[in-house]
């Protein structure tokens, strides 16, 4: 990539990740000219697929577009399932800077956004983080609460819960979107050695950011394969880095009679993020320095 272009990045996160194919076919059809794909992957129990592309904010928007379409085509919310909540076929598309733009520049993109995938899909669409309309809808769980079937309900009886764009109703199949511009985030899955997701539950309702716990931490406790795990969004890695989330998980499961066992990286992770020696390092399986930012922005994945 050119060091003086201004470069954004995507990563959008898709209710799909049972079936290899679809995930695919979606990533495929984001080929645009000017898009570098940094990092895709799926989790069945989830049933999510994550993307990160990067590059000028045109092709940019028009590489995430195309893959919203697909995925309008390929996800039928109505027979899907998973551990993870969801609104939307499409479920999140936050926008972040990473050189030559700005997090406010970034917002505005996002709400235009917004305005072409309700133009080309008729999926509405929420605004949260930075590009938020509403205070009520900064934080992505507000605005996700009550998942894709009782949104359904909700944006029928209560006009606070209508999309900021289209609707009011939500797509038959492809619900709504979230669209969002944040800075650089960090995803991570913290294991217990316990299969009691009322343990996971509590070690996230204590940790997060919003009862309290660490500043620019979300987290949630489910049950994947018979095991505990503590999903977390770290949104502010030099506040709060990965190793004090790491420690806040362990502290609280040890109150409970468990422990941290495995760690799981979502994408990728910056290498202002990068820990080396840090116990969550140690049992992070799929981390290495190939999943840098960094490094993928200088070598980047080739299309499916």
């Amino acid at each position: 990539m050119n060091n003086k272009e201004a470069i954004i990045e995507c990563v959008p996160n898709f209710s799909e990740g049972k079936d290899p194919a679809v995930v695919r076919e979606i990533v495929h059809a984001m080929k645009v000219d000017g898009v570098s794909l940094l990092d895709y992957s799926l989790d069945a129990d989830h049933n999510r697929s994550v993307v990160t592309i990067a590059g000028a904010s045109a092709p940019v928007v028009e590489s995430v577009l195309r893959g919203i379409g697909k995925a309008v085509q390929s996800i039928d919310l109505t027979a899907q399932q998973g551990v993870h909540p969801r609104i939307g076929a499409a479920d999140v598309i936050p926008l972040a800077p990473i050189r030559g733009i700005s997090l406010p520049e970034c917002a505005a993109l996002a709400r235009q956004l917004g305005q072409e995938i309700w133009k080309r899909f008729q999926v509405p669409v929420y605004f949260y983080e930075a590009a938020a309309l509403r205070p009520d809808r900064r934080l992505l769980e507000d605005v996700r609460n009550g998942q894709f079937e009782g949104l359904q309900k909700k944006v029928q009886q209560d006009v606070t819960r209508r999309p900021d764009v289209g609707g009011p109703s939500l797509h038959p199949t492809a619900g709504a979107s979230a669209v969002g511009a944040r800075q650089l985030l960090i995803a991570c899955n913290v294991y217990l050695n316990t299969s009691n997701v009322g343990t996971a539950r509590t070690i996230a309702r204590e940790i997060r950011g919003s009862s309290g716990g660490l500043a620019g931490l979300k987290a949630m406790g489910v049950l994947v394969r018979g095991r505990a795990q503590v999903s977390m969004n770290i949104t502010d890695f030099q506040g709060t880095p990965v190793s004090a989330a790491y420690r806040a998980v362990k502290e609280a499961a040890g109150r409970l009679g468990a422990q941290p066992d495995m760690v799981e990286l979502i994408g990728l992770v910056p290498e202002a993020a990068v820990e080396p020696g840090s116990e969550w390092m140690e049992l992070a399986t799929n981390f290495s320095t190939a999943r840098t930012l960094e490094r993928r922005l200088e070598s980047p994945l080739t299309w499916p």
